[in-house]
């Protein structure tokens, strides 16, 4: 994702613990940017996203059936 001046902008991503339910669907998808805790909950494994994963990210994001991932811009 680039910024209005068409530079590749930071993001971060964040889990919702109040909310998620552990499928797992996020560590699944992207085991290089998710990593999961020993009660099967997921954590992340960068304070920002690699552009590398930023797809990846975006596609975890809307397959958690909770909503509890989300992705954004470092301010």
């Amino acid at each position: 994702m680039t910024d209005s001046s068409g530079s590749s902008a930071q993001h971060r991503v964040a889990i919702d613990v109040d909310v998620c339910a552990g499928h797992g669907r996020c560590y699944s998808i992207e085991p290089g940017l998710f990593d999961s805790d020993d009660a099967g909950y997921p954590v992340v494994r960068h304070e920002t996203v690699p552009a590398a994963l930023l797809v990846n990210a975006s596609r975890a994001v809307g397959n958690c059936p909770e909503g509890a991932i989300s992705l954004r811009p470092v301010d």
